[in-house]
């Protein structure tokens, strides 16, 4: 939640060449951005069908759509349904473990300085 656009995200490729539904705009990026770091092609545009703006071709003004859609109805499972709503394979079921439990210290971190309960269920 610290960064609005992902580090050094634009000099990654995140456009699934394969996708004839939601082609990529060779101009464009799809990295991660927005408070859950949306990212891919395949995510841009359904994110602009759903709220309304050209996600293909202006992918900066995404904001909220995929935490909306697919984040928040995991919320009460746990911090560990969040990261695997967010990063799914990446990060869960030992593809990352290491940056899972980044994930869970910086949250129980941020619990402890708001002073409210981490609930169980951290990790996915």
């Amino acid at each position: 939640f610290c960064y609005i656009e992902e580090i050094n995200g634009a000099s990654r490729d995140y456009c699934d060449q394969n996708n004839d539904r939601y082609p990529c705009n060779p101009n464009k990026g799809y990295y991660g951005r927005g408070p859950i770091q949306l990212s891919w092609n395949f995510n841009y545009g359904p994110a602009g069908e759903n709220i309304g703006f050209d996600g293909l071709n202006s992918p900066e003004t995404v904001a909220i759509w995929y935490w909306v859609n697919f984040v928040q109805p995991v919320i009460s499972q746990g911090f560990g349904a969040t990261i695997r709503a967010i990063n799914g394979a990446l990060e869960c079921d030992g593809g990352n473990p290491a940056t899972v439990e980044r994930r869970v210290e910086y949250y129980i971190d941020y619990c402890n300085q708001l002073g409210v309960d981490p609930w169980p269920n951290l990790r996915c």
